[in-house]
């Protein structure tokens, strides 16, 4: 078994390539992950998907074999070319996978260091590959010691001390832009927690914002959460000419905002998509409106990036603890609950030949507690070092070949007595 992540992100894909790669829906993300299961190289997968990132995370036993379904299934997706994928993408197995995994899931590899919103975008993505059973054991122990990673980074460092999201890097390029933005006007079109966190932040600066979404119970959700008015998607054409700042972020897989539905204003716009794929498509140029793009706020986030370099540092050597205890935990989980019951047996063979030695006469009455203890302590002699083998010798992304080889020889069920997806043990002196 190994653990295998493909990775796309801000990092080494552009913001066309993002949309392309994107799974805007949970039922893409679900046909993803069925396809990537029906291959006979891959047992579990996750599909994670973000405005910054789409990473495709699998427990697989030929991690060749695997990294082939996984180009195949997003070649089919996004009409890219496997060659060009492999070009792009960042793959990690085993080791390196997981410490992707742990960093991602603390924001270590956000866009915006320490932003609060990846860890729930995760969880969102684990919860549907584990209720659809596509994720089971194996993806389970590590999303669960991920969770645990990204928990430790948070209380043992200042790097989301304060929360730090792209909306809230997005409000602060319009305060850079206009100054005061008390008593403007905005309009936030969206229901997903984008949305929620941008007209927060609008709200707290004074902006008189409105809200705007298909489902219009889910926008009123919104404005009563956050003090703001609500509006019928069906008046985006007019909404969108009625007010200086515009911020997007719905999972619309075609532009909601195209150049027809424009019109001259006598104030300046600045308007934020913050959607992958995009949700505006226009010349802003051309009706001097200030768009910017996610990709747009990277200077915003060099300088956030910047100021958390001592906590990202930090984190690190607590992620890298964490990778470590992992390996060790899995492989401890593993393999001692065999020691254990190989033990339990060589006890009772020990008996059973010291008792039937004694019934028969061979040696006198008087020695029983002695012949048991001896024939005990021989067997264990003789066992010690195969258990010290198997724990000091067995390879994490191994162990299950271990595993199913001796609970076949002991007659014992394979998983007995192994927990599925919980992370409590920590191993010894640890």
């Amino acid at each position: 078994m190994h653990y295998l992540i493909a990775s796309f992100s801000h990092k080494n894909s552009t913001l066309a390539i993002r949309e392309k790669l994107a799974f805007v829906d949970d039922t893409a993300r679900l046909n993803a992950m069925q396809t990537l299961n029906a291959n006979s190289c891959i047992s579990e997968s996750m599909v994670l998907s973000t405005c910054n990132r789409v990473e495709i995370v699998c427990s697989c036993n030929d991690t060749e074999l695997a990294i082939e379904a996984v180009f195949k299934l997003l070649s089919h997706h996004s009409g890219l070319t496997p060659h060009e994928l492999q070009e792009r993408a960042d793959i990690f197995d085993d080791e390196g996978g997981i410490h992707h995994l742990f960093s991602v899931a603390s924001s270590l590899d956000s866009m915006v260091v320490g932003e609060t919103q990846i860890a729930g975008q995760l969880k969102d993505a684990y919860k549907l590959s584990q209720e659809n059973g596509y994720s089971a054991q194996k993806i389970s122990r590590a999303m669960s010691y991920a969770f645990k990673c990204a928990a430790d980074v948070r209380n043992a460092t200042n790097i989301s001390s304060k929360p730090v999201s792209i909306a809230s890097v997005a409000v602060a390029k319009v305060k850079e832009s206009v100054g005061d933005v008390s008593g403007k006007k905005a309009l936030v079109i969206g229901s997903g927690e984008m949305s929620v966190i941008t007209c927060k932040h609008l709200s707290a600066q004074g902006v008189d914002v409105t809200v705007m979404n298909r489902t219009f119970e889910k926008a009123e959700a919104i404005a009563l959460e956050c003090n703001a008015r609500v509006r019928s998607f069906e008046e985006i054409g007019y909404a969108i000419n009625e007010n200086e700042l515009l911020f997007t972020a719905t999972g619309s897989i075609t532009p909601i905002i195209t150049e027809d539905m424009i019109q001259p204003t006598s104030f300046d716009r600045y308007w934020f998509d913050m959607a992958v794929p995009r949700d505006i498509e226009c010349d802003a140029a051309a009706w001097s409106i200030r768009l910017f793009y996610v990709d747009d706020l990277k200077e915003i986030v060099s300088e956030n990036i910047a100021l958390r370099e001592d906590e990202a540092k930090l984190s690190y050597v607590i992620i890298r603890r964490h990778v470590t205890f992992f390996f060790e935990w899995l492989k401890t989980l593993s393999v001692e609950p065999l020691i254990k019951n190989m033990y339990l047996r060589a006890s009772d063979a020990a008996y059973q030949e010291s008792t039937r030695v004694l019934e028969n006469g061979y040696i006198p009455k008087e020695y029983e507690q002695a012949v048991h203890k001896a024939t005990l302590q021989a067997l264990k002699r003789f066992l010690h070092p195969f258990a010290e083998r198997m724990r000091d010798g067995s390879d994490p992304m191994r162990v299950d070949a271990l595993i199913e080889s001796m609970s076949f020889l002991m007659n014992q069920e394979e998983g007995d007595e192994l927990s599925q997806n919980s992370c409590t043990y920590y191993p010894k002196g640890k």
